[in-house]
């Protein structure tokens, strides 16, 4: 690790705790149950939403009828996304004329989208018009991120009322969500990123000529069928445009991830400076951060919230520092060669394959923390390329749940669950009931919070099995043996924790891959959210009880490491085994 690599971590983490809380105050705002200051400024703009879609916004929904709404606003989406790929060869705004994507690659992508998970098995400068990339993955941007903060906002309400039978109105929650928070801060993102050069147009693709003239080699059959070997001048280049600053700034915003471009936030037209890079860092975790301030501020009690982002960044901070560390250190399969591995003036040193020279090791690492804490799917660099720990640092952050921040909404509603499993296990061990901000979590309760906890992690054991055991699985994987697997490992996970990053390497969009991930992705979103809702549909019905002297302290530096325990030890017994079959005897390899 260098001096810069420790300066560009903590400059990030101090702008982050600079604006969590005036973020996560103005959220507390916005999803009060009673009017202020900030919704009586929007009240005539969400009036006309709502007598447009006609919705009773003074409608109380019990958890069933929330659920019930979130499910199927959902699934109307993924058909409205699906059918605009298959039909956007008729549609305007397609200067490069493409055509239908298949109808595999189309429902992946539109599952993928609908779940806030944004893989992408397609290079979107090669394959999606400008108006399928607006009307489809922009729009689901929003909408995907306003469902997570929603369910997040009915499950804090289960928490915060007392004797009630309803969890708010998801309507209400999903307009606010878009109207109060997400279109407000993309918009000054946005600006930001076009300040920075980010292009936002909708120009046709230009040819320009490149700076050295190349050529390569291409061998086709001839009409008798022989091999014949062509030599091709290569005399331009051919620029992709677009309006894509708008949807990079949702895409980090909402934690969604998709690029514009196939090369994601590594190409230099989504992210072309170490400045533009630092805001689309903070980007992702600006709301996962807030909302914990919210959570705090909506349960009565601050410390609640502080405490469970203080659980965040006891896991985070550490496994970042040891993700550049791996990377700084250079790739073990060349320690005993004569390579000068070392930083200095002249260069960054380390293990530089995979990553842009504007951003260096230090940017790189941090930012694939980020996006695999964050549940975001952005890469700035190919993850693929790492050192065998520096990868498998990733992975494990979205083995662990992603909980670490997480993607909006369902990143605080998972760490919920994991707070309900940590009082549980508490009170076990002094024999008492468990409470958890003056709720006794009963059965019921710990049979849904065992369901958030164990879903996602049952998915990426029982996909990567299927993947390994049939020939479709394998035929995608570039490198053979252990790196291999942890292709599969990483694609599966990223799927089932709808993260959406890929590691590079996989050829993922096949029919095989296309379905197992999309299944992944699907029962990954919303069983688990309908668990968190069935869950604060319970704890919303039950009264409130008064702090006893046997009552577990949930805002100490006890709980804290309670819970930052609980977490680690549900992803370390559940992953282990899988990541000692790929990153970590490929790092034992790699040192002989």
């Amino acid at each position: 690790m260098t001096t810069n690599d420790y300066v560009q971590i903590g400059l990030f983490l101090i702008v982050l705790l600079l604006l969590v809380k005036p973020v996560g105050s103005y959220m507390a705002l916005v999803f009060a149950d009673a009017p202020n200051r900030v919704t009586r400024f929007g009240a005539c703009i969400e009036r006309g939403i709502y007598r447009l879609c006609g919705i009773d916004h003074a409608e109380d929904m019990g958890w069933k009828r929330y659920a019930l709404a979130m499910l199927l606003f959902n699934v109307l989406g993924v058909l409205v996304v699906f059918l605009l790929q298959r039909v956007q060869g008729w549609l305007p705004l397609n200067p490069q004329h493409f055509g239908a994507v298949s109808s595999d690659s189309a429902m992946n992508t539109a599952i993928s989208f609908a779940t806030n998970t944004n893989w992408q098995g397609y290079g979107g400068e090669s394959t999606m018009s400008y108006l399928t990339q607006m009307l489809g993955m922009a729009v689901q941007n929003f909408l995907s991120a306003a469902t997570g903060i929603a369910v997040l906002v009915a499950v804090v309400r289960g928490f915060s009322r007392r004797s009630a039978k309803g969890l708010g109105n998801f309507w209400v929650d999903l307009t606010r969500s878009v109207l109060y928070v997400l279109v407000p801060l993309s918009l000054l993102i946005t600006l930001l990123l076009v300040s920075q050069g980010v292009v936002q147009n909708f120009k046709s693709y230009v040819d320009v000529p490149v700076v050295q003239t190349s050529s390569y080699a291409a061998t086709a059959k001839d009409p008798a069928g022989h091999d014949v070997t062509t030599q091709t001048k290569v005399t331009t280049q051919t620029l992709p445009m677009g309006p894509a600053a708008s949807q990079v700034a949702i895409k980090m915003l909402g934690t969604n991830g998709g690029g514009f471009f196939n090369a994601n936030s590594a190409h230099p037209y989504e992210n072309p400076t170490p400045f533009s890079n630092f805001i689309e860092m903070l980007a992702i975790f600006l709301i996962p951060g807030g909302l914990c301030v919210m959570f705090g501020r909506l349960v009565g009690d601050r410390r609640q919230g502080w405490a469970i982002l203080a659980t965040m960044l006891v896991i985070f901070v550490p496994l970042a520092i040891a993700l550049v560390a791996a990377e700084q250190a250079g790739n073990p399969a060349l320690h005993g060669l004569a390579v000068d591995a070392h930083a200095s003036a002249l260069q960054a040193g380390g293990n530089m394959e995979g990553k842009e020279t504007r951003f260096g090791i230090a940017s790189s690492g941090l930012f694939a923390a980020i996006t695999t804490a964050a549940s975001c799917g952005a890469v700035n660099a190919m993850h693929d390329s790492f050192t065998p720990l520096g990868g498998m640092i990733p992975m494990w952050l979205m083995q662990l749940g992603e909980v670490i921040f997480g993607g909006v909404g369902s990143g605080l509603y998972g760490m919920l669950a994991f707070a309900v499993v940590a009082v549980f296990i508490a009170g076990l061990m002094v024999g008492r009931t468990p409470e958890y901000l003056g709720k006794k979590i009963e059965a019921h309760e710990m049979k849904m919070a065992s369901l958030a906890v164990l879903i996602p992690c049952a998915l990426v054991v029982i996909g990567t099995a299927i993947a390994v055991t049939v020939p479709g699985g394998a035929a995608g994987v570039a490198n053979p043996g252990a790196h291999g697997f942890s292709e599969m490992l990483y694609a599966v996970t990223s799927a089932s924790n709808n993260n959406g990053s890929a590691f590079a390497g996989l050829s993922a969009n096949t029919p095989f891959w296309n379905v197992l991930l999309a299944v992944c992705m699907f029962l990954a979103r919303f069983p688990l959210a309908i668990a968190m809702l069935a869950m604060a549909g319970s704890l919303a019905a039950k009264r409130h009880v008064p702090e006893s002297a046997g009552t577990l302290p949930t805002h100490t530096p006890l709980f804290v490491t309670l819970l930052a325990f609980v977490v680690i030890v549900v992803g370390a017994l559940t992953f282990l085994p899988a990541l000692a079959l790929g990153p970590i005897v490929e790092q034992l390899m790699s040192g002989h």
